[in-house]
């Protein structure tokens, strides 16, 4: 019987993926790309993924670094933020290419490359990254339930759990829809630090001097502990999970051409999201800065403490409010990162799918007894000390995201001619460099007390 000839392998197609299930497929290749529209309508289809990750970028956890390091040390933590959220949009344009590139999230790489014992201590550590995250937003965003309604704090860490409602009901409405909330949610974060700042009317010649690095950054160990929160706080290791999946909710093609349009769309949509969380970050940190430090209140690290402060030291209550909105949309917002990134982390490394009522549930579940026994014991100022230690400990297990994401996104023989140029991998490693050498800066100080 005669057969058909296969046809000869596209020179122009990109390496497949391999085919054991596809990423969050309840958003997987979902929103189309327009064939014959121009440049302009073609990158508006890839702008949402970005802003998704930027979410994770500004979560309560932020705010307790930030407001720490703003009253402390004044502006010169700014250059923490700045060199992080650089290093932010490095690394996630990286997640970007090597999740168009192979169709496979940086999970399911590590599941597919790495040993069975060594992919399940990523799995762990992923797993904790996850639950401080969660952590921190639980705990925002029951301290902007109490300043805004007066609702306990104890009472509003267990009413916190009741979000999964809105992220289930979201997903079940498309990622247009996620996208679209996630991104509005945003911007009115940003009107209301732009009040803010007008209220605060900070020095700005201080501020732009603050954008630049400081010896004392790494000889004080006071500000290297806080820097390294923001470190934590800011380049998050379950967004770098996060992206590497939720590009793949775009329609484009499976050819190096059309992918290589993909990867430069992505990288646009998620460095402009990030530039923009950059700004919510430093108004934070300005605030802090321009009202606390400047008035003499060195030691306002509890968001609480500041939401107090800011009425009699700004001299209008339209300040607090807007600080507490903002807050609350914070919270809100970063449970849609936790709870995806959940997602794709257990699905990924163990290949087991849970319904996502109940993934969020367990990922609450390990998120709120901590965060009730702290709040039960030591009220406001019990939960401040929380926050920033979550954000540190994720600055503790960013090696073991941003290292495999690095091997991945350098390794020729799988992406082929979608590998990131020689300057990006460059600048990966040195930023992988730069991170791992203040964790082992942190943990001398640690133990030489």
């Amino acid at each position: 019987m005669l057969t058909r000839p296969s046809a000869p392998p596209d020179p122009a197609a990109a390496p497949a993926a391999t085919p054991d299930g596809v990423s969050l497929p309840e958003m997987h290749r979902s929103v189309r790309i327009p064939d014959a529209a121009g440049w302009l309508r073609r990158m508006l289809a890839f702008v949402g993924p970005g802003y998704l990750i930027a979410v994770g970028y500004m979560d309560p956890g932020n705010w307790a670094t930030a407001l720490a390091g703003g009253s402390a040390f004044g502006y010169t933590l700014l250059a923490v933020a700045l060199l992080s959220s650089v290093m932010a949009m490095l690394l996630q344009a990286l997640c970007a290419r090597i999740g168009i590139a192979t169709g496979r999230d940086l999970a399911q790489l590590c599941r597919d490359r790495f040993p069975r014992p060594v992919n399940y201590v990523l799995w762990f550590l992923a797993e904790v990254a996850i639950c401080a995250t969660d952590l921190a937003e639980l705990i925002g965003t029951a301290i902007a339930l109490q300043l805004l309604f007066g609702i306990p704090l104890l009472l509003g860490v267990v009413l916190t759990a009741l979000d999964a409602l809105l992220i289930l009901w979201l997903q079940h409405r498309g990622v247009r829809w996620l996208e679209a909330l996630v991104a509005g949610f945003i911007f009115l974060i940003f009107g209301c630090f732009v009040a803010q700042l007008a209220m605060a009317q900070p020095d700005w010649a201080a501020v732009l001097n603050g954008y630049i690095p400081s010896a004392s950054i790494l000889t004080e160990p006071e500000q290297l502990y806080i820097a390294i929160g923001i470190l934590g706080a800011t380049v998050m290791p379950h967004n770098l999970y996060l992206h590497t999946a939720v590009v793949q909710s775009r329609a484009y093609g499976e050819t190096v051409p059309q992918k290589r349009e993909a990867i430069r769309f992505a990288s646009i949509d998620s460095t402009t999201a990030l530039c923009l969380a950059l700004l919510v970050n430093s108004a934070i940190l300005i605030t802090a800065a321009a009202v606390f430090h400047a008035g003499g209140r060195t030691e306002v690290a509890e968001i609480q403490e500041a939401y107090e402060l800011l009425t009699p030291m700004v001299g209008s209550a339209a300040a607090a409010t807007l600080f507490a909105v903002a807050l609350l949309l914070c919270g809100l917002n970063a449970t849609v990162t936790a709870t995806l990134a959940g997602q794709v982390v257990m699905e990924g490394f163990l290949g087991l799918r849970l319904p996502p009522a109940i993934r969020r549930l367990v990922t609450r579940l390990v998120a709120i007894v901590p965060a009730v026994i702290v709040t039960w014991l030591y009220g406001a100022s019990g939960t401040a000390q929380l926050l920033i230690l979550s954000q540190v400990v994720l600055c503790l297990q960013l090696p073991f995201a941003v290292v495999p994401l690095m091997l991945f996104a350098s390794d020729r023989k799988r992406l082929g001619p979608l590998t990131a140029p020689g300057w990006q991998l460059a600048l990966g490693w040195a930023a992988t460099v730069v991170i791992v050498a203040m964790n082992l800066k942190l943990l001398s100080d640690v133990v030489t007390g």
